[in-house]
């Protein structure tokens, strides 16, 4: 498991990450030359990226992480007990022997979910930071730093592949981009594993979720998402990625989609859990 600190040699794409990522594919001379290089592209770093945590905007070493420990430590690390099956908060006395109270009577068409943390607090601001337009770049900081909190929980499960779960095509051109494919593609890299962003697709609009009731949630994502490769998946362990989850409502549809191709398991991994 390789999994990358965050630190100013890794910049998000978009024009600089580019040219990041053409100055080291270039067969650079070892020695002087290539420290040469080195010294300017951090040059370049704090000229565009100065040397501010991306969360709090505070300040970090100019050498150092793109977000400061206090914000990594408030982001990464949940201070709450979590249902085993859906990821809810749970308090230190409830019987989770068939899940919590949020889920028990629930069926899931997948296994059960794992989580960063609660929607609250510098997880919940960056969540919707993310979600504005031109907030791809501080989605993949975001990724990097939750695969590598989560690839250690994930190891033992024997994952095969990552797919993200997808926006209809018309919020994705307005947004610019899907924050759970940004954020799917760093666990991916982490373990080793293929990230099929193509996987699923979401074959209708759908309206926002975050206003709706629970059953007005189900009835909003019902049927509304389809497996483009429902052969490749059959035996394969999957895990489905998310930005937030609260009822369960989408993960469940977009896990029942993919089971018309028979996978062994199908395991959701979100950022945030809204309850």
């Amino acid at each position: 498991m390789r999994c990358r600190l965050i630190d100013p040699r890794y910049i998000p794409r978009g024009w600089i990450g580019t040219l990041r990522s053409a100055m080291i594919q270039s067969q650079l001379p070892s020695g002087s030359l290539r420290a040469l290089a080195e010294t300017l592209w951090h040059g370049v770093v704090q000229l565009v990226y100065p040397a501010t945590c991306w969360v709090c905007g505070g300040h970090v070493a100019s050498m150092g992480p793109l977000v400061c420990q206090a914000c990594r430590s408030a982001i990464t690390e949940d201070p709450h007990s979590t249902c085993p099956r859906c990821s809810s908060t749970v308090g230190p006395f409830i019987n989770l022997d068939k899940g919590c109270p949020a889920c028990r009577d629930e069926s899931f068409a997948f296994e059960r979910a794992l989580r960063m943390g609660p929607y609250e607090g510098p997880l919940r601001d960056v969540v919707l930071r993310m979600k504005r337009f031109g907030g791809e770049d501080l989605a993949e900081v975001v990724g990097d730093l939750w695969a590598c909190a989560i690839a250690p929980r994930l190891q033992a499960e024997a994952i095969d592949v990552v797919i993200p779960v997808p926006l209809h095509w018309w919020r994705r051109w307005q947004r610019g981009f899907n924050q759970s494919e940004v954020l799917a593609h760093p666990i991916a890299r982490v373990l080793g594993i293929p990230c099929w962003p193509t996987g699923l697709r979401c074959a209708r609009r759908i309206a926002e979720q975050k206003a709706l009731s629970p059953t007005a949630r189900r009835a909003n994502v019902h049927d509304a998402f389809r497996c483009s490769k429902p052969t490749a998946l059959s035996g394969k362990t999957v895990l489905l990625v998310d930005d937030v989850m609260t009822t369960g409502a989408t993960a469940h549809e977009t896990a029942r989609a993919l089971r018309v191709g028979r996978p062994a398991r199908i395991l959701v991994a979100v950022l945030a859990h809204g309850r």
